[in-house]
């Protein structure tokens, strides 16, 4: 076979060179094909999970703007279980709280001026009396704008220790201390009012009761509360008297009235702020600030404690118990 034979047209060798450039045409072809369309998919693909993440990104920062103009009851829309959704969920929750403190800062204004409108209006208005010369200028009546102006003293004092015992703004000087020596201290100051009210004032404790870890001071201030509102829910001739138990690695303080009493509807509310039980009390009747409760309950619960009050109801007396941490 001679040389030219093998270069002829339509011999295998030029078949093969077409068959293989019809190939590698093919195959570029089809790899373009791929790649525009594995780009295109991966340009959806990319478009919809940013919009998955970039969608509820937006609509946390729309609603955290409205919240900031004082719209506090949106809220965004939770969607699935993923990371973005416990975020949502989180931003929900922070948000609820912010609405909760709004509504507390609302009402705390509204009764912070309700509270000293009272005493207020009597001064204002004796004074008017004296001016118009309806009022005698008397020690009776310099008496009572002077009775006046220190109840208004009183709340404003209890307010401000309230705002500072709900911001947590004090410390506690824990050291061990005697339970007797709380209670005979908190006797010692409220015997006399007691006396004059015709009120039996007596404790029991029992000799074997621990040391507890506590800010003397603070804790001697929830016994205050709680003894004083209890002369004041208490007519003559009814009995108050404070108990101590030990239960696990507390002591159980419990200060017992004949008192009143409380409905089962007030107990849940009882440590609320400027809540009275009895409506028809007024502070100038001995209704106190409605505050010092509230002020017990934030230094109990600061010496990691629980304080809880009980009722048998209307004209049954009254039991307000509190624990604190036994001394180790």
């Amino acid at each position: 076979m001679g040389p030219g034979m093998m270069n002829a047209p339509g011999s295998g060798l030029g078949q093969a060179e077409e068959l293989y450039f019809n190939f590698r045409a093919s195959f570029n072809e089809a790899l373009a094909l791929a790649v525009f369309v594995s780009a295109a998919l991966a340009l959806v693909v990319s478009m919809i999970f940013s919009r998955g993440v970039i969608a509820p990104v937006q609509e946390m920062m729309s609603v955290s703007q409205r919240i900031a103009e004082g719209h506090y009851n949106e809220r965004v829309q939770v969607r699935g279980e993923d990371e973005l959704s416990q975020l949502a969920r989180c931003f929900n929750t922070m948000a609820g709280q912010l609405e909760q403190i709004e509504t507390m800062r609302r009402q705390l204004i509204g009764d912070v001026a309700h509270e000293l409108r009272t005493p207020l209006t009597a001064i204002k208005g004796s004074m008017e009396g004296l001016m118009d010369g309806i009022l005698p200028a008397s020690d009776e009546t310099f008496g009572q704008i002077h009775q006046e102006a220190d109840r208004l003293s009183r709340l404003v004092d209890d307010l401000q220790e309230l705002s500072r015992v709900e911001a947590a703004t004090f410390k506690l000087d824990l050291r061990p201390v005697a339970v007797v020596d709380l209670v005979d201290s908190a006797l010692g100051r409220l015997s006399r009012q007691y006396e004059e009210k015709g009120v039996t004032l007596t404790s029991g404790l029992p000799a074997d009761l621990p040391l507890v870890q506590v800010d003397e001071d603070r804790v001697g201030q929830v016994l205050l509360n709680l003894i004083g509102n209890a002369l004041q829910y208490t007519p003559a001739g009814g009995n108050v008297q404070i108990s101590a138990t030990r239960d696990g690695d507390e002591v159980r303080i419990t200060v017992t009235d004949t008192g009143i009493g409380l409905p089962a509807e007030h107990i849940p509310h009882i440590f609320d702020r400027f809540y009275r039980a009895d409506k028809s009390r007024s502070r100038r009747a001995g209704g106190g600030s409605g505050i010092g409760l509230t002020i017990a309950r934030h230094l109990v619960e600061a010496h990691g404690g629980r304080i809880w009050a009980e009722s048998e109801g209307g004209g049954q007396g009254s039991r307000f118990t509190f624990t604190v941490k036994a001394a180790k």
